[in-house]
């Protein structure tokens, strides 16, 4: 199925490193006919949730018959998952055709993977017909790949510290390289507070660029449950296919930048209670069918706050295997899963950038009196099925923890 080995091609792009700017992309998509024009998109950008707004955009978006393109990263087990039309992943001979299609351009710019991979989604679109496009940002704004776009809303969900060593060192740094994304005259929808905010109203208004700031206060929680949220934004009602309190701000987020599109009064309004309640996206507050197994990628503290808190409300405390990347917020991570954790299985995800677990325990035992030192994912997890007599068991802290998780459960342990 795939004679040229454009998959094995693609997985060892890796090797590339990230390169920010976007002098490459530009090369590269000039040379696939620059695609990305054209196409109808929303940018969402932040530290956290950008995921689940996507995954509510697409939703409603469906529900009111509009053929969508969903571009988000990291994959959690397939590079099929960041390439969706109509919530479908891309199959695999799709998948491999797209790669060969944009591989020889991609090696003579010598394109990053993520790089290749923003080209390939554009091209997709492109040759779909889509009538709207998201695109989630993979790191930062000003500078990422996806940033080549004029879209028709954009989106700056909450914003903490991440990507230290290329966003900067403050909260203001990485707020004004997500600002980066705004565009003159494009209206942006943000639910920032504080510092972050003040770098958002700066850059918006340097550039020309209405910025809709959404009052916390205007969101109410009605009730949580395992599988959903319900709630309230300004007068209106709604239940939300994901469970956790935040998803109601995400879901609020995700209403406001419907609103700026044309087509919001005549088509889309109506259905966002069926999209809303649509809406769902694997690995996110997730509790696996049958079993007392909760799956999250949250990886940064202030993502691990909102987790935590949506955690106590819906289940009490839990046990929580954890294991994150070597660029995170140790400290911050660990003090906020100390809160909800009756006992913690401490590991580290098959990566190459994974924080030794020794290090994580080091911390983790500053915060929280019960934890276990583990070799590996699926050791943590053995564990903590036998050790937790069907306690609800959080698998967090990574894309790859949760990988590993995965693969765990279905290897049958």
């Amino acid at each position: 199925m795939d004679p040229e080995g454009n998959l094995q091609w693609f997985n060892e792009l890796s090797s590339r490193g990230v390169k920010p700017g976007l002098d490459n992309i530009d090369r590269l998509l000039s040379l696939l006919g620059d695609p990305q024009k054209g196409l109808r998109c929303i940018h969402v950008a932040g530290t956290d949730g950008k995921g689940s707004v996507c995954a509510m955009l697409e939703s409603v978006l469906m529900e009111s018959g509009f053929v969508t393109g969903t571009f988000t990263s990291p994959q959690i087990l397939k590079v099929n998952e960041c390439l969706r039309i109509s919530g479908i992943d891309i199959e695999d001979r799709d998948l491999v055709r797209l790669i060969g299609t944009v591989r020889p351009h991609a090696d003579e710019v010598e394109a990053t993977q993520f790089e290749t991979l923003t080209a390939m989604a554009f091209s997709l679109f492109s040759m779909i017909g889509t009538d709207f496009c998201i695109i989630e940002v993979g790191m930062g704004g000003e500078s990422d790949a996806t940033n080549v776009i004029t879209p028709e809303v954009s989106v700056i969900n909450r914003i903490g510290l991440e990507h230290t060593a290329f966003l900067g060192p403050t909260i203001r740094d990485i707020a004004l390289q997500k600002a980066g994304i705004m565009k003159p005259g494009v209206p942006c929808v943000t639910i920032n507070e504080g510092e972050a905010l003040e770098a958002l109203r700066e850059h918006s208004k340097k550039i020309g660029c209405e910025l809709v700031e959404l009052d916390r206060d205007d969101v109410g929680i009605i009730s949580l449950k395992p599988d959903s949220t319900s709630m309230t934004y300004g007068e209106d009602c709604f239940t939300v296919g994901m469970p956790g309190g935040f998803q109601a701000y995400n879901a609020a987020l995700a209403v406001e930048a419907l609103k700026r599109l044309p087509e919001y009064e005549e088509r889309i309004v109506e259905h966002l209670p069926t999209g809303l309640e649509s809406a769902n996206i694997p690995c996110r507050f997730q509790k696996v069918m049958g079993s007392p197994i909760i799956l999250d990628v949250t990886h940064t503290a202030r993502g691990m706050e909102f987790l935590s808190k949506g955690v106590l409300e819906v289940y009490g405390k839990v046990t929580v295997v954890l294991g994150i990347l070597s660029d995170k917020d140790v400290e911050g991570i660990c003090r906020e899963v100390s809160g909800m954790a009756d006992r913690v299985f401490i590991t580290a995800p098959d990566s190459p950038r994974a924080m030794p677990a020794e290090t994580l325990y080091g911390v983790m035992t500053r915060f929280h009196g019960d934890v276990t030192l583990c070799d590996s994912v699926g050791e943590a997890m053995g564990l903590a099925i036998d050790e937790t007599d069907g306690k609800e068991i959080l698998v967090t802290g990574s894309f790859r923890t949760v990988e590993d998780a995965l693969k765990w459960i279905q290897r049958g342990s």
